[in-house]
């Protein structure tokens, strides 16, 4: 017998907190194993998460979380680089 579907309902509140910190922290996981596509996975689900967030949320988001979603998504991820796949010929 197959093992029952979990229903996906929106996160709200402190567990959208929570699993936005804990995407964070994978990404910069990934980031420290030097592994950039899982990285930049992670950060893109982590990022499209905490745009959902109010202000008042965000602030509960630790500050070096935050400084380290940003400054990777624009020196590292920005539009300005090279997307992966699309190398020089």
């Amino acid at each position: 017998m197959p093992a029952k579907k979990k229903l996906n309902k929106p996160l709200e509140g402190a567990a959208l907190i929570k699993e936005v910190n804990r995407r964070i922290r994978v990404a910069r996981g990934y980031w420290d194993a030097h592994r950039n596509k899982a990285c930049r996975r992670e950060r893109d689900r982590a990022l499209e998460l905490y745009e959902t967030l109010s202000k008042e949320q965000r602030e509960k988001v630790p500050q070096e979380l935050r400084v380290w979603l940003r400054y990777r998504s624009e020196k590292y991820f920005g539009d300005h680089r090279t997307k992966p796949g699309k190398g020089k010929s």
